[in-house]
């Protein structure tokens, strides 16, 4: 990842709607929102989220697909883990102790799903 993509990244990010709405996203992975029940969701006009998600998605953070006459918007994990893993990456500068705290809070907490086909 380059310096600038990086820094689109985060000036996308550093704004509370467009974070708070990123947060939300990613909370509704894998099926992803309607552009407007997150209108709805977050209390912003329409046109006042098309505008956020428009930053969000040009920072490559959120996509939108189009499913019949909606806009089904989704974060962009892949994308974002590889922000954090710019930010990261020369983190402990060859000393993983300095960093095994960091990362330890970034692994998911989730439960993982237990599948019911067995």
């Amino acid at each position: 990842m380059e310096l600038s993509d990086a820094i689109g990244a985060l000036a996308a990010l550093a704004q509370s709607t467009r974070l708070e709405t990123f947060r939300l996203l990613v909370r509704c992975e894998p099926d992803g929102v309607q552009a407007g029940e997150l209108a709805r969701l977050m209390e912003v006009p329409q046109n006042t989220m098309s505008a956020h998600l428009a930053v969000l998605s040009r920072a490559g953070l959120v996509r939108g697909e189009r499913r019949s006459r909606s806009i089904i918007y989704r974060a962009d994990l892949t994308r974002f883990a590889a922000v954090m893993s710019f930010l990261l990456k020369d983190c402990c500068d060859g000393r993983p102790d300095v960093c095994a705290p960091l990362v330890a809070d970034l692994t998911p907490r989730c439960p993982p799903e237990v599948s019911s086909d067995v």
